[in-house]
């Protein structure tokens, strides 16, 4: 089945001041149940404006969106979705505890037990030991976390986060990923974005990357870098090794051909060498800027 499913979604912001801005332009997309989907872009991309009209929290110049089959459109669209919003907004006179329970109520979720089934997703996310103390008292980063554990404690079928790692230290970062990873190992299905390109690596099956409305490209992590054709090895020594550049102190680094890796390998062991990274020279970045070209001033 397909968990999302856009066709032409177009979106044009009109106000009396300036001319008109075309957020999205016939964007065309499908996202399969179970699946770990990555949606990047550079600020302005049109990312954010996907995601609420997915929410149903704007609605559509042109086109349809669908979530299980259903017309966004309609509330029966949303049930069964953990949303995780860019800046998200919480009432701060409540508590994690509170936050949870009422999502659970809202969502019409049956559990035997509500107090250790929130208080379970609390500690999950490290704040159990917060979860009857008023939000208002909280960093970014424990707001995060309420929100994220939130999401998870309705259950969902399907995760529509918008920079879920905003605010999280990288131990936190670390920890949600893994956390994320076990939903999506579970069957649930993922729709994120993330300016943190290394986490989106780690969680996504496929990459969606959007520029000024456009979507430019649908690629596998494989079929992204395929294209490089080059290796970049990067080791950690005292001598010199013929070819290899000097990078700061002890660090060397290397591009070669992916066929003469065994070779590389050889003169490093040689050479008493520390192997500290070996990988396709193309990364996601790297990848994104080449389908993006030049960027143009955000809209």
């Amino acid at each position: 089945m397909k968990a999302i499913e856009l066709i032409g979604l177009s979106k044009t912001f009109r106000t009396p001041w300036r001319k008109p801005v075309e957020a999205l332009k016939q964007v065309s997309l499908e996202v399969a149940e179970g699946e770990a989907f990555g949606f990047i872009g550079p600020n302005g991309a049109g990312k954010s404006t996907t995601i609420k009209l997915l929410t149903g929290a704007l609605r559509p110049g042109d086109g349809v969106a669908r979530l299980f089959g259903v017309d966004v459109a309609l509330p029966q669209a949303r049930r069964g979705l953990g949303y995780v919003p860019e800046s998200p907004y919480l009432y701060d006179y409540l508590t994690p505890y509170e936050v949870l329970e009422m999502g659970i109520a809202l969502h019409g979720l049956k559990v035997g037990d509500v107090r250790k089934h929130c208080l379970a997703w609390l500690e999950r996310f490290d704040i159990a030991h917060v979860a009857h103390r008023q939000i208002r008292g909280f960093s970014k980063g424990m707001t995060q976390r309420t929100v994220l554990a939130h999401a998870l404690a309705i259950q969902p079928r399907l995760l529509i986060l918008d920079e879920p790692l905003s605010g999280l230290d990288p131990i936190g970062r670390r920890d949600v990923v893994d956390i994320l990873m076990e939903f999506r190992h579970q069957g649930g299905t993922i729709f994120l974005t993330s300016h943190v390109l290394h986490d989106v690596e780690r969680l996504a099956d496929r990459f969606g990357l959007i520029h000024l409305g456009e979507l430019r490209t649908v690629k596998s992590p494989a079929e992204l870098v395929e294209g490089g054709g080059r290796m970049v090895i990067r080791t950690q020594g005292e001598r010199p090794i013929e070819g290899m550049a000097q990078d700061v102190g002890a660090r060397w680094h290397v591009e070669i051909d992916p066929s003469e890796l065994w070779q590389w390998m050889e003169k490093i062991r040689a050479a008493g060498h520390k192997l500290v990274e070996a990988r396709p020279s193309l990364s996601l970045e790297q990848a994104f800027l080449t389908a993006v070209g030049s960027p143009e001033a955000p809209r």
